[in-house]
């Protein structure tokens, strides 16, 4: 099987609130061809037209060359080869960054052929299914222009998640710092005020994370109101600090009363070796895409485990990158949780109406994948509504 093209589609939503800090406003979406009629799908995030700058750019030099000229007439079952052809050839261009994540896209539609070529779901190429089922937690966002609205809808969302069979969420509770795109900027006191309010509407058995989205610069801030949640029962709090303040987080997983959670942004297994071994996270959170796709997000899992930190993926996009993070989960024991939001408790056009799920929730839980490949199939009427270029 040899590849013969390589297809970007950015998309994009009418209307985009350049202020709102999300980006499942757009997207890249990656289709691979081959001779033999297979097609494998992608996403990632990360700017889609920096993506596809760097998959179709040509290179000038042997360091510098392009993804998809390195693709093509390659046998796209060796996705791990794959891998290290495409790191070492773009290496002076990328190695992190938007190239990484491009490759992400390139990598998860690797895979999602390797899937349909062997008539079997990927994570049965990728290794032995896990003990339990894979449990899904709700991402949950609130909207509001006043901290009264802003608390009252996220308590909302609480609740209709877990009407809806969630046996977990995470609470957006940003009122300050560089994520803050509701206007508001309320004292710490005020995220406390929302947090206790969550727990009070889903109760003590719900299992509930808390993402203050890199609000705090400073540790002893962090560690004043972290210290104040500690009778919520909170599961982990998510990027509380710039996340390149690796010495901080170390100090946070030392003295803040629950685990701390990061890793959205990082790009290959590099990036998570200095977040786990001098930021001490004590859960990993891989994006599938962003990491570098399917093959280099199983090396940060085996990285994990081997330094006993628990695997929860990070995944904001459609319903292609859920089901890359399901496949990754289905092979990962040591994986709690994925980030999980059915179309039905969103507002994301593109999650609504881009991908048919199969993946649904069934007593709290997500069955392992069954379909080959990633399992999931493009609705071309909304790729074509909402193609930019």
């Amino acid at each position: 099987m040899k590849i013969t093209d390589v297809e970007c589609h950015i998309l994009l939503v009418p209307e985009v609130d350049k202020d709102a800090t999300s980006s499942a406003q757009d997207d890249i979406v990656v289709l691979i061809h081959t001779d033999e009629g297979i097609t494998g799908i992608g996403e990632t995030d990360v700017s889609p037209q920096i993506a596809k700058a760097a998959i179709e750019t040509p290179g000038t030099h042997t360091m510098g060359l392009g993804l998809k000229e390195m693709l093509l007439g390659e046998n796209p079952l060796e996705p791990q080869r794959l891998w290290e052809k495409l790191y070492t050839g773009s290496a002076m261009n990328g190695r992190r960054g938007a190239v990484i994540c491009a490759m992400g896209a390139l990598d998860m539609a690797l895979w999602d052929i390797c899937g349909k070529a062997a008539g079997k779901p990927c994570w049965q190429l990728m290794g032995e299914a896990r003990p339990d089922p894979i449990t899904p937690y709700a991402s949950l966002q609130p909207t509001g222009r006043s901290f009264e609205e802003y608390r009252d809808s996220l308590v909302a969302w609480a609740v209709r998640a877990k009407e809806f069979g969630f046996t977990a969420g995470k609470m957006e509770v940003t009122l300050s710092g560089p994520y803050h795109h509701s206007g508001l900027n309320e004292p710490d006191e005020r995220m406390t005020e929302v947090v206790a309010a969550c727990r009070a509407a889903v109760g003590p058995e719900f299992v509930m994370m808390v993402d203050v989205q890199y609000t705090w610069d400073d540790v002893d801030v962090a560690l004043r109101t972290l210290n104040d949640w500690r009778e919520f029962d909170i599961y982990f709090v998510e990027t509380p600090l710039q996340i390149d303040n690796l010495e901080g987080y170390a100090r946070l997983h030392h003295e803040a009363p629950m685990p701390i959670a990061a890793g959205e942004w990082q790009n290959t297994r590099f990036e998570f070796a200095d977040l786990m071994d001098i930021g001490l996270v004590d859960v990993a959170q891989p994006d599938v895409g962003r990491v570098g796709g399917l093959t280099e997000a199983l090396r940060v899992c085996q990285m994990a485990a081997e330094r006993n930190r628990r695997i929860v993926p990070h995944c904001w996009k459609t319903g292609i990158g859920i089901a890359a993070s399901a496949h990754l989960a289905a092979v990962t024991p040591h994986c709690p949780y994925i980030e999980f939001l059915p179309a039905r408790l969103c507002d994301s056009l593109l999650r609504k109406e881009l991908v048919e799920d199969e993946l649904q929730i069934e007593g709290g839980v997500l069955p392992l994948p069954k379909k080959p490949g990633l399992g999931i199939e493009l609705n071309a009427a909304a790729l074509g509504r909402f193609k930019v270029s």
